[in-house]
């Protein structure tokens, strides 16, 4: 890795350190006044991540710190590391949330150690923009238009979790693979 992406991903992870409790809540209402508000009402548990940044020059990656939270009350934090392969290049932040459809899914995140694989979907929120799931690979795609449930997966959970980003600034073009893992430690 050259030294300018090294710089960029340590920067960005650097950022996510410092977010304050408040931080947590506006992330979440940004992603329900962006078209997730019905998972966060119904969601048995969810985490969140405010700030992940990611970066990548052939070989890419992306760390992000969380908490995770169970029925409204915070049960513990999480961190999110991302390897990627392929064509890209750029920097950029993004934050995620993670919605539990039930105690399966809830416990399945937080057993220690989680992956996401490289064919995990997620669906891109924008303010005042649809958003289209995408069901083949590691990215998602955001569209313009007006909110369409039927664009988040009929129930929009898959194996019990449902994945969305909203994009906070950077420009990144890629064409990548890669995976997710996530670590949990408990309060």
């Amino acid at each position: 890795m050259t030294i300018t992406r090294w710089m960029t991903v340590v920067l960005l992870a650097c950022m996510a350190q410092f977010v304050s409790a408040d931080e947590y809540t506006s992330t979440i209402d940004r992603f329900a006044a962006a078209g997730a508000a019905k998972f966060v009402g119904n969601a048995y548990g969810y985490a969140v991540f405010p700030t992940i940044g990611k970066g990548g020059i052939g070989i890419g990656g992306a760390y992000g710190e969380g908490r995770v939270f169970k029925k409204g009350e915070m049960t513990g934090e999480t961190n999110l590391k991302q390897i990627t392969i392929g064509f890209q290049l750029g920097g950029q932040a993004y934050s995620q949330v993670i919605f539990f459809q039930d105690k399966r899914a809830y416990e399945e995140f937080t057993s220690g150690s989680f992956e996401f694989g490289a064919q995990a979907s997620a669906v891109a929120l924008t303010a005042g923009a649809s958003a289209e799931a995408n069901t083949g690979g590691g990215t998602a795609t955001s569209v313009s238009g007006g909110q369409n449930d039927a664009d988040i997966n009929n129930s929009g959970y898959h194996k019990g979790m449902a994945v969305f980003t909203i994009a906070k600034g950077g420009l990144m073009y890629e064409a990548s693979i890669g995976g997710q893992k996530f670590e949990y430690k408990p309060l």
